[in-house]
């Protein structure tokens, strides 16, 4: 069993982007107490690129950004794609989306401003979207208490397929005559074409 080969694909499997040999190489220096020579790191990646390649394993060793990783292979994009896709649908709740919207219109904001708009709490709602990083903390209102003032983050623009925030559609405008609300036009419509007595 090749433990050097073992101790480097769990490094480069654990890693969230790609992994240097350099940063393998100290990995393993202070995990043997020793200095692992270059051609015994290479050489064991050279073995494992010719594992994964292999037709039993839907991912492969790849190199990229100047270290290694382990990626999908492109047989495999389809399925993920759609999969992916699926994520991307999944709905937020109306409570969260109305919550969005403010924030995203009147950002930075904070959550006393966002309640005084909804006239709901929105504890959950602000939560929710932090945790799905559409939102994020942009700093402190100089305001009494300092609170926190919320806008929304480069994700927010990807769930939504825009570039610039500038892309948000317009709210509409009302321009209508505020008095004439609630008022029934049908009635002063019928009225004006009955006859003069």
């Amino acid at each position: 069993m090749d433990f050097l080969q073992n101790h480097i694909e769990a490094l480069i499997f654990c890693s969230p982007g790609p992994i240097k040999v350099i940063d393998i190489k100290t990995c393993l220096s202070e995990m043997f107490n020793a200095d692992i020579p270059d051609e015994d790191i290479a050489g064991a990646i050279h073995r494992l690129e010719e594992k994964y390649t292999g037709e039993e394993f839907s991912f492969q060793l790849f190199r990229a950004g100047g270290g290694y990783q382990f990626l999908t292979k492109p047989a495999y994009q389809a399925s993920i794609g759609i999969m992916l896709k699926q994520q991307s649908k999944k709905r937020l709740s109306t409570s969260a989306m109305e919550t969005l919207s403010i924030i995203a219109y009147k950002q930075p904001i904070s959550k006393t401003e966002i309640e005084n708009i909804r006239g709901v709490n929105c504890d959950y709602a602000v939560q929710k979207l932090l945790d799905k990083s559409l939102i994020e903390i942009t700093g402190k209102a100089d305001s009494i208490g300092r609170p926190m003032l919320y806008g929304t983050t480069t994700k927010f623009m990807e769930y939504f397929g825009i570039n610039d925030l500038a892309e948000l559609p317009v709210p509409k405008e009302f321009t209508g005559d505020i008095s004439t609300i609630g008022e029934n036009t049908d009635l002063k419509e019928t009225d004006a074409q009955q006859p003069q007595q």
